[in-house]
């Protein structure tokens, strides 16, 4: 089920994308497959990563990631890969980790609901 989101908060993610990188669904299994080193960082609410996530995802929601992430993941240079329900929340979140340093931040687009639509494996 797509979300339909206010034009505001459209407003504002269309504004940081050509700011950001972000990748497709297809890229970020191709990475896991050939064995590639990053970390996966589910962006979404509790409520959501509690019902269903990728393998190997570490949970940085939203509300807490800028402030949370430099004590779990202080190297900036490190690779992110970011992902939430479909991607919008995901690119905001890149977006002002980058601003905070990290240089290697992309965002899943198309996010879980791409992963799963894909028969992405998923963990509870």
């Amino acid at each position: 089920m797509a979300m339909q989101h206010s034009p505001g908060f459209l407003k504002i993610v269309n504004e940081v994308r050509p700011h950001i990188k972000e990748c497709t669904v297809e890229d970020v299994k191709s990475r896991i497959q050939a064995g590639d080193k990053f970390v996966l960082i589910d962006v979404r609410e509790e409520s959501e990563w509690a019902a269903g996530r990728i393998p190997g995802a570490i949970h940085l929601g939203k509300g807490v990631i800028e402030r949370d992430i430099e004590s779990k993941i202080p190297d900036h240079g490190a690779p992110l890969i970011l992902y939430c329900g479909g991607g919008f929340r995901s690119a905001l979140a890149a977006d002002n980790l980058q601003k905070m340093g990290y240089t290697n931040v992309i965002s899943m687009d198309g996010g879980f609901r791409g992963w799963k639509d894909s028969g992405g494996e998923i963990v509870k």
